[in-house]
C-alpha cells in the first residue's frame, strides 16, 4: 500500500483512525505532564497503568489528577495484585470516591505468582463488584500474536477460550466492553486475529494498542520484555538499516494499514487506536497533533 500524502503532509488514513484515540500513563510518568490539556484532545479516554509495586493511593492520586482536568479515565484493576474480595470492594470505592471512575481496564497483571485470591480477569468480573458499583465500561486483554504466559505451548487455544467466555459475560453485563491489545508494530497479525474473532462469534470491539514514536533501542527493549510476537520483526529489520536507526520510530504505517483495512472492510471489529507512549507521553500526543487534524487538538486550544 502505497501513502498518498495530504499537501501538509497528513496522511487521511492515520488522521481518520486518531479521532477518539486513547492513551495509557503511569504515575510516575504522569508527575511530568504540567497540564494534559495542552496535549491531549476534550474526551481523550486516559488509562492509567498499575505497575507492581505502585501504592494504590498514587494510583488514585494520578487518577484524581487527570480527572480533574476532565479526561474520563481507566485505571488498571491487575487481577494478581489484588488480595482478596475486600481489597477489591476497597479499590473501587476509592476511585469511585475520589476520582469519580466509572470504567476500568481488567487483566492478569502479568505477575508469575498472584498475591492474593485472584488470577485472572474474569475472576474480577465474577465477583459482581463492578457492575454493582455501576461502572459504565469493562475492557479487557487482548493478544493478537498469542502469550506464552497464557498459553506456554504457544498456541491460542486458553486466550481463545477466555475471549469466549467475555463474549459471554459482555451479553450480560451493563457495562460496556472492548479488548484493547498489546502493542504491536505489523497491521497483519492484528487484522487476522480480528477477522478470527469475528467468525467465532466474538463480536468486541477491538482498540488496538499501538507503540508511540520513541527510539528503536527503546521499543525493542519494551517489545522483548512484554512478549511481543512475530511482528517484533519489523523492528529487527529496521534495526539492520542504518539509516533508519538513527531515526525515531513513528507508528504512521501500522497505523495507515490497519485504516486502510477498515475502508476496505467496514465491518470490521477494530474501531480505535490505543497509544502505549514509550518514548514519553509528550512526544507521542505531539505526533497524534501533527498527524491527526482537528480530532487531536488539545483540550486547551479547542
Amino acid at each position: 500500500m502505497r501513502e498518498e500524502a495530504l499537501p501538509c503532509g497528513v496522511n487521511p488514513s492515520v488522521e481518520a483512525s486518531l479521532e477518539g484515540y486513547s492513551i495509557e500513563v503511569m504515575p510516575r510518568t504522569a508527575q511530568n505532564i504540567e497540564e494534559f490539556r495542552s496535549l491531549l484532545p476534550k474526551g481523550t479516554r486516559v488509562y492509567i497503568a498499575h505497575i507492581e509495586g505502585t501504592p494504590i493511593k498514587d494510583m488514585v492520586a494520578t487518577t484524581r489528577r487527570i480527572a480533574t482536568e476532565g479526561y474520563p479515565v481507566m485505571p488498571h484493576f491487575p487481577a494478581r495484585f489484588i488480595k482478596d474480595a475486600a481489597t477489591l470492594k476497597n479499590w473501587i470505592a476509592m476511585y469511585q470516591g475520589e476520582a469519580g471512575v466509572e470504567q476500568a481496564l481488567l487483566l492478569a497483571g502479568g505477575l508469575s505468582k498472584p498475591k492474593g485470591a485472584f488470577h485472572s480477569s474474569m475472576q474480577l468480573m465474577e465477583t459482581g463488584l463492578f457492575d454493582r458499583a455501576g461502572f459504565r465500561r469493562l475492557h479487557v486483554a487482548g493478544h493478537p500474536e498469542g502469550n506464552r504466559d497464557i498459553d506456554p505451548d504457544g498456541s491460542m487455544k486458553n486466550i481463545n477460550d477466555a475471549l469466549r467466555w467475555k463474549q459471554k459475560f459482555s451479553e450480560s453485563s451493563d457495562a460496556e466492553m472492548a479488548l484493547v491489545t498489546q502493542f504491536c508494530f505489523e497491521a497483519g497479525p492484528v487484522i487476522a486475529w480480528a477477522d478470527n474473532l469475528k467468525k467465532a462469534g466474538i463480536n468486541l470491539p477491538i482498540h488496538v494498542g499501538i507503540a508511540g514514536p520513541a527510539r528503536l533501542q527503546t521499543l525493542i527493549k519494551f517489545a522483548v520484555a512484554c512478549g511481543v510476537g512475530p511482528s517484533l520483526k519489523v523492528l529487527q529489520k529496521r534495526a539492520t538499516d542504518v539509516s533508519k536507526l538513527l531515526r525515531p520510530y513513528e507508528p504512521t504505517e501500522v497505523i495507515r494499514d490497519i485504516a486502510e483495512h477498515k475502508m476496505i472492510c467496514p465491518g470490521s471489529n477494530i474501531t480505535n487506536v490505543h497509544f502505549f507512549p514509550l518514548g514519553g507521553i509528550k512526544a507521542n500526543a505531539t505526533w497524534a497533533i501533527k498527524n491527526g487534524g482537528e480530532s487531536t487538538r488539545p483540550a486547551n486550544q479547542s
